[in-house]
Parts: C-alpha cells; sequence; structure tokens
C-alpha cells in the first residue's frame, strides 16, 4: 500500500471548470475568462523579452519579481515591499495557509464561496471552518473574537456575485484575532477595494489577481499586498523562481497600459449590467453582481434543466454540484454579441 498522508488520501481535490477541447466553437461562459484580448502592449512585451533567437530563456527568470513589484506598487500607492508576486493569485492563498496554519489549527472562510480555500487548508492538514451567509450577505454567526489563524473573505463574492461593503471588511478584520485575507479576484470590476485597509490593520491582506481583468488567465499571474514583514515571510515560502520570464513581461506590460485595462472593464460591466435587466425581463432571479459574471435562477430554480439546453446549444456556463448553488447557474460576462446570443436561447429554453 502507498503511504499517502491520512488527510490526502481522504481529501477530494478541487476541481476546475470545464475546458472544451473545440474551444473556439462554444461560447465559454464558465470559468470567468475576459472575453477581450489582453493589451497589445502585453505581446509587444514578451516579444521583446523573447528577441530574434529566444536567448534570454536559457537563463532564469528575476527570483523577486522586482520590477512587477514596484509597477504594482506604483500603481497602487504602496512601497514595493509591500508587494509580493505569485503564479496566479492561488499560489499566495496556498502559501498563506502555510505560513500561518499549522497541522490542527483552524482556517476559516464564507459558503458559498471559493471552494479552494477548503482544499489548500485540507493540503495543509489544518482544520477548516466555513461560515454561511445572512439574507443580507452578512458572514452567519460570526463570534466577536475569531481565533481562527487565517479568515478568507472572497468580495466580491464568486458564485454570487455581491460585494461586502467596506466597512463590514473592515469590522471583521476587528473581529479577527488571525489574519484576514481579502480575496479581491473581481475587484476591478467592482465600486469599492479593501487596499486602503492593509495600511490601517496590520492583519489584513489583500490578494488580486491579473487572470480576469487584465486577460491574463493563461499566463497564471497574481499578486498580494500587506505589511512588509507578511511579505518577508511568504518570500521564504514560494518557489524561488516561481514568475517566469514571459509572465513577468506580460504582467509589466499589462498594468503599464492603464486605457486597454479600464476600457475593458468598462464594456464587462456595462455589459453586465445589460444582461442583468435584460434576465431579470423574462422571470429570473439575478443578484447585483460586482464581478465580471452572474447568478441566476431560472423562474423553476431548475439550474441544471437550463444547464443543459444552453449546452446542447454549445453555450458554457457553470452549473455548481452544491445543493446551495443548484438552483442557479454562474454565467460569466462575454461580448455583447456573445450575451444577446446566450439571452436568446434562454428566452428559447424557456
Amino acid at each position: 500500500m502507498i503511504p499517502f498522508r491520512p488527510n490526502i488520501a481522504a481529501m477530494q481535490g478541487y476541481v476546475p471548470g470545464y475546458q472544451p477541447p473545440d474551444i473556439a466553437s462554444w461560447i465559454k461562459l464558465n470559468t470567468n475568462e475576459n472575453p477581450y484580448p489582453p493589451s497589445p502592449k502585453v505581446v509587444e512585451a514578451i516579444l521583446a523579452e523573447l528577441g530574434k533567437d529566444g536567448a534570454s530563456l536559457r537563463t532564469y527568470p528575476s527570483a523577486s519579481s522586482q520590477k512587477l513589484r514596484e509597477v504594482v506598487g506604483e500603481l497602487y500607492g504602496f512601497d514595493p515591499s509591500w508587494v509580493i508576486m505569485a503564479n496566479g493569485s492561488d499560489e499566495v492563498l496556498n502559501n498563506l495557509i502555510r505560513a500561518f496554519a499549522g497541522e490542527g489549527e483552524e482556517v476559516g472562510y464564507v459558503h458559498p464561496s471559493y471552494s479552494y480555500y477548503k482544499t489548500l487548508a485540507e493540503i495543509q492538514g489544518a482544520k477548516v471552518n466555513a461560515f454561511g451567509l445572512t439574507d443580507d450577505f452578512r458572514v452567519a454567526e460570526f463570534p466577536e473574537r475569531y481565533d481562527g489563524k487565517l479568515f478568507f473573505l472572497t468580495t466580491p463574492n464568486s458564485p454570487l456575485g455581491f460585494a461586502c461593503p467596506i466597512e463590514y471588511v473592515e469590522e471583521l478584520a476587528g473581529r479577527c484575532s488571525g489574519m484576514l485575507v481579502v480575496d479581491e479576484a473581481y475587484a476591478d470590476f467592482a465600486d469599492a477595494n479593501a487596499l486602503e485597509l492593509v495600511k490601517k490593520h496590520e492583519k489584513v491582506v489583500v490578494t488580486r489577481t491579473l487572470s480576469k481583468s487584465y486577460s491574463l488567465a493563461g499566463m497564471r499571474l497574481g499578486f498580494a499586498i500587506a505589511r512588509p514583514e507578511v511579505v518577508a515571510a511568504l518570500d521564504k515560502i514560494r518557489d524561488h523562481y516561481n514568475l517566469d520570464r514571459l509572465a513577468q513581461a506580460a504582467c509589466v506590460g499589462a498594468l503599464q497600459d492603464q486605457p486597454y485595462f479600464l476600457e475593458c472593464t468598462r464594456r464587462i460591466r456595462e455589459t453586465r449590467d445589460w444582461f442583468t435587466t435584460e434576465l431579470r425581463g423574462i422571470g429570473y432571479d439575478v443578484i447585483d453582481s460586482q464581478g465580471n459574471f452572474v447568478f441566476a435562477a431560472p423562474p423553476d430554480r431548475n439550474g441544471k434543466r437550463v444547464y443543459g439546453a444552453l449546452y446542447e446549444r454549445k453555450i458554457l456556463v457553470r452549473l455548481l454540484s452544491d445543493p446551495v448553488l443548484a438552483h442557479g447557474l454562474r454565467i460569466s460576462i462575454g461580448t455583447q454579441d456573445e450575451m444577446e446570443k446566450t439571452l436568446a436561447a434562454m428566452k428559447e429554453i424557456q
């Protein structure tokens, strides 16, 4: 018998969204990818890094990703010592658990939200405590003083789309004995963010990704902003060459083209709000979203039925297996044309 650690043998792995092999033939709205290409400056930066013969690839990239830290710091108003870069925000979420939660120690998160927190905690052997939501999207039965080592708050929430008011996020920070990790994967589509709380509260960490708003899901880029002593601890844990040369070049190119970024996010927000109104017009229950997706329930609250009918029409949305979410669908926001075709199909399915 192979001697796996008991927690690894017992746990269920995370199941990512389906990626069809014939992707170009689908309207793909299941993994919250950006429907628009990255900034042209990303391609320019990658080609410049490669050069004519790709010789730069024979040497290791910057171990510290210092240029990226400087660009992020300048963009958001932090010294680079407050920034750590990651191979997707998942890497920094994993390393936060490794840094703060030992075997048997508690990690908390909101359910429903990003289910990968549970997987990462179980890998570490940490204890998991999932808190539900109230009807007004507050953390249900959250104690006056939460003694877990980490609490993950996804805002805007995925899969539901709502965003927590910053005043409420700050209240939670004051009630956490351990670290409050504010996962802002979708903050670039929202009206507010929690970055200022990092300056006010030493135990607040904000994580971000370039997968959604910067159209770089294929490059696996993310970062966290936290106090320098937290960043220094995370630096000890991460792989010393965690970002390759081309990813680093792409990151700088994307972040330095803010006009392109702002136009893309504006278009997605505009399409999201239009799609929400149209869905409600045909009887769907849609939660107000601050992300690049909506969570929508058909009038009969049978998400599986609508998912299957859309799938037959080669429109791919996300049906989540959790019974709490089975009544609805998470639908990523594509181009205006894609969403018009999706809406037409949903009207037909009714």
